[in-house]
């Protein structure tokens, strides 16, 4: 076999075959004995091509499935070899997969650079070795991209070198460009140099075998030529391959990757046999060469296209991860894949859903897994596990040994507060796993770091926040303030919203970003409804204080203003994908201290109006002014607090944002007459739109930042309005309200606080004073709630 990814599918297909031929004869060694065989066999494998690392890490998956199921309770031999066989073939229908989404990232980044390099019209792409359908489980990385971009009418010509000296190319990749119609054209292996420098390319895309952590990549030996050759010539060299692919234990891959060395016959003799060179000399014949990631312009992967740092230098485990790939920080060292398909459910979890967890569950599947055991410390005799979570939508679970805790979160096909009769798919938990990392990478300081997350069975495994760590929500029904939370709030908001927007990523990269959460379109649909549609009319699942609010909610149905303005916002939550927002930022998704505040439960992530998430965490917090007028204690000064972080948060994150927009800006006192502008601003401000500021006026730059500061405060607004009335009328309230004991009592909390969260839908231009903040456009806002509230 040949081309790492069909080597690494063919290699775990090969152990599958010969466990189940000798399932008979495993049943006498037992679960253990069957794991242990079904190591043996793989290392056995992996020995035999050094080079890729498809091969090492699908077969360490592979084992990892084994053993999970080994583990479980109640396992058999044949459980072993069923669970071994379900991964396999698991990881041939991914990889058929993933490379059709490399395609579709790479063809549009293709077009995109040569682009910036002034070329119209179709492409003219070379590519080298063979990377299609035949060193695939089919379809293909670099020439899946060459066939992406002939499909959209993109490509002009294919160009692929010989490959000497066993002419992958010539005999390989020009068979399958023929075969699918492609135009191409072979050329030799030392001619490529020539046809860059005749201007006759307007990009190269090959494939890889093993790349480091620093975008070192070894790839078909001659690959690194080329590199050098497009670098002197300006031609822009990329790299496709499934994120398998990369080494993360590997930091650079320059002196530390094998190389594997072919016989020296290849070079002195025909494919027949017939010598072509004299007998005598000396041979040396190594398949592989490694280039420098300082000479690679991106990496193509099946989840989006990886650009090196502002400095040209790739971190591509920070990368993936944020882009929710399959390695887990544990357990990169050893190159082994977080998202297996085994475990305790074993087959059942990759075909039909996963099996609920019960506390003994939690706890089982925690010590199925020795690196997450390892953090625990003992064994699970040793553990206390308890279920912590909201009861609306997931199962949660805190796993706690002598060394220490873990949090568990499943998701299963429906919502856990209404059951099985609001199906609801499991695969939030991809996006909320894919959201924390891409958060944490923008917001360490206030997002968890992720352990692991299991596809099959729709489980993250995360960080604990230690006690005294408490769900907002709980402190603040409890009278409790956080000094720091504004601080800690309007840096999230602002590091992870303009780090995700336009505004900062590249357009290719906006692009993918997008396409990839849209996906997540169940979670949305849930928002659309329950946020949008359901309190607005008779719903089967709307409650509320009845029958004291019984007139209020009538009236709200016969609202034409409120139902008009809610439209207007559900058709921007619809349309304007300006950032990957939290999706459901609430003082219940916020665990804090009064020095820390760390963001939960993203499950709802999707690029959405930077609004929303503003307006929902503003929700909550008037929701608990209101609410407090029933709750018990003497809380004046708490109701002060709140106010005072609604506007602390909203002035926080305009002036946040703003500077993170003008640090990442074209300046003109920073890029002198001439210089380049960076990528990432390129598309949105460029000297034609600003030119310097003796030309355009020293204001320009902030009339731009102004109308869309402005803009982001009038969605904040309507989006807090809708929140409220979601919270009193619709299926999820809060227990800021709900714990108040005495329903008359509540009833006028909450009539209070439906009537403001009316006026914000509805009037959200009344409250525009001064944009940017920058005398406090909250402010109005702020005094409006304390009118409402002694009203």
């Amino acid at each position: 076999m040949r081309g790492a990814p069909a080597i690494a599918v063919s290699g775990v297909l090969g152990v599958a075959v010969e466990l189940r031929a000798r399932a008979g004869e495993l049943r006498a060694a037992g679960p253990a004995g069957a794991a242990a065989e079904a190591r043996r066999l793989l290392q056995r494998v992996v020995t035999s091509r050094p080079t890729a690392v498809n091969l090492s890490e699908g077969c360490a998956r592979m084992a990892a499935a084994a053993d999970a199921a080994a583990a479980a309770a109640g396992a058999s031999a044949d459980g072993v070899v069923e669970a071994a066989v379900a991964c396999a073939e698991g990881m041939l229908a991914e990889d058929l997969a993933d490379n059709r989404r490399i395609g579709a990232h790479g063809a549009p980044a293709l077009v995109a650079a040569a682009r910036q390099r002034g070329r119209g019209g179709g492409l003219r792409v070379l590519t080298h070795c063979n990377t299609g359908a035949l060193a695939t489980a089919g379809y293909g990385t670099a020439l899946g991209c060459v066939r992406e971009l002939w499909g959209a009418g993109d490509l002009e010509r294919a160009f692929c070198t010989e490959t000497r000296p066993y002419g992958q190319g010539a005999r390989l990749t020009a068979y399958e460009l023929v075969t699918e119609g492609i135009p191409g054209t072979l050329i030799a292996d030392s001619a490529a140099a020539g046809l860059m420098q005749s201007g006759g390319l307007d990009a190269v895309v090959v494939g890889a075998d093993r790349i480091a952590n620093n975008g070192d990549v070894a790839n078909k030996v001659g690959t690194l030529p080329l590199a050098l050759a497009a670098k002197q010539f300006g031609v822009p060299f990329f790299v496709a391959a499934t994120s398998t692919t990369v080494d993360f234990g590997m930091p650079r891959g320059v002196g530390s990757i094998p190389i594997e060395e072919r016989s020296g016959i290849e070079l002195t003799h025909s494919r027949a046999g017939e010598r072509l060179v004299v007998e005598g000399i000396a041979t040396w014949n190594p398949a592989f060469d490694v280039t420098p990631g300082a000479l690679i312009t991106g990496i193509i992967t099946e989840l989006g296209v990886l650009l090196p740092g502002p400095g040209g230098d790739y971190d591509l485990d920070a990368a993936v991860r944020a882009r929710g790939g399959r390695v887990g920080a544990i357990m990169k060292a050893e190159g082994v894949a977080a998202e297996t398909r085994g475990g305790q459910q074993g087959a059942q979890e990759a075909t039909g859903g996963a099996k609920a967890l019960d506390l003994d569950g939690a706890a089982s599947y925690i010590a199925a897994r020795p690196e997450l055991a390892a953090l625990l410390g003992a064994s699970k005799e040793d553990w206390s596990v308890k279920e912590v979570g909201d009861g609306n939508i997931n199962f949660v679970f805190i796993v706690e040994g002598p060394a220490g805790a873990l949090v568990l979160k499943q998701a299963l096909p429906y919502v856990r507060c209404v059951g099985e009769a609001w199906p609801l798919s499991a695969e939030r938990a991809r996006f909320e796993a894919a959201a924390l990392r891409a958060e944490r990478l923008c917001c360490p300081s206030h997002v968890p770091e992720v352990m692991l997350y299991d596809h099959g069975a729709a489980v993250i495994v995360m960080q604990f926040l230690a006690p005294p760590h408490i769900v907002l929500r709980k402190g603040l029904v409890a009278g409790e303030s956080y000094p720091l939370l504004a601080e800690h709030v309007s840096d999230f908001l602002a590091e992870t919203l303009f780090k995700t927007s336009a505004l900062y990523l590249s357009a290719p990269e906006y692009r993918a970003e997008v396409a990839k959460y849209s996906q997540n379109s169940d979670m949305c649909a849930l928002t659309e409804q329950v946020v949008f549609t359901d309190p607005y009319g008779e719903a089967e699942h709307n409650r509320w204080t009845s029958p004291q609010l019984d007139g209020d909610v009538k009236e709200l149905w016969r609202d034409a203003e409120a139902k008009v303005a809610v439209s207007q916002l559900k058709l921007k939550f619809l349309t304007s994908a300006q950032a990957l927002l939290h999706g459901d930022l609430h003082t219940g998704s916020l665990m804090v201290t009064p020095k820390t505040t760390w963001a939960i439960d993203p499950e709802f992530a999707f690029y959405g109006p930077i609004g929303f998430d503003i307006g929902a965490f503003l929700a909550n917090l008037f929701l608990c002014y209101f609410a407090s007028a029933g709750l018990p204690g003497e809380r004046s000064s708490q109701r002060d607090w709140l106010l005072d972080t609604a506007v602390e948060v909203w002035d926080g994150f305009s002036r946040k944002f703003a500077e993170l927009w003008r640090s990442h800006m074209f300046l003109p006192d920073k890029f002198p007459p001439g210089g380049n502008v960076p990528n990432h601003t390129e598309a949105l401000c460029t000297r034609a739109l600003f030119g310097t500021f003796a030309s355009k006026g020293p204001d320009s730059f902030e009339c731009l930042q102004d109308a869309v500061i402005s803009g982001l405060f009038l969605d904040s607004i309507g989006f807090a309005g809708a929140k409220m009335i979601r919270r009193i009328v619709g299926i999820a309230h809060v227990e800021d309200l709900d714990s108040i004991p005495d329903a008359d009592v509540r009833a006028n909390c909450e009539r209070k606080a439906l009537r403001f969260g009316r006026e914000l839908l509805v009037n959200a231009k009344s409250f525009q004073g001064r944009v940017m903040g920058r005398g406090s456009d909250m402010s109005l806002v702020v005094a409006a709630a304390r009118k409402a509230f002694a009203g």
